[in-house]
């Protein structure tokens, strides 16, 4: 599998997110696009988190689409002041997968040294 991974300004995100993952089965490629936060710590941090999830995802035959779809209207339907990912919802299809992601991302913070308050304000900024 070719994994593409790739720092871009947040306003070229498909939608409302810092980290974005899409998977092509036609050429075996899982693309990951990482909102810009000029500070490698973090935008690995995001990167990393959103290759397990895909990973999880794809062995476990839930559909990229249906992830979007449900993360685009999450993000229409958003309550002024909820910082909450949309995974963490209990409907997202893929929340056994975004919370394991998001353990092995914090272990990791702690291993960086990334204070995790610090850079969840980070990510809640953009």
């Amino acid at each position: 599998m070719l994994i593409d991974v790739k720092v871009i300004p947040h306003n070229q995100q498909r939608y409302e997110t810092v980290g974005d993952w899409y998977f092509n089965p036609d050429n075996n490629r899982l693309t990951i696009r990482v909102s810009s936060m000029r500070n490698k710590k973090y935008e690995f941090l995001v990167a990393m988190h959103e290759q397990i999830e895909a990973m999880l995802c794809i062995e476990r035959g839930i559909c990229e689409k249906e992830i979007t779809l449900f993360d685009m209207n999450f993000e229409a339907n958003r309550k002024e002041g909820n910082t909450d990912e949309p995974g963490d919802d209990p409907k997202a299809p893929y929340k056994k997968e975004h919370f394991f992601a998001t353990s092995v991302e914090r272990l990791m913070a702690s291993e960086l040294g990334v204070d995790w308050s610090i850079y969840d304000e980070a990510v809640n900024s953009l």
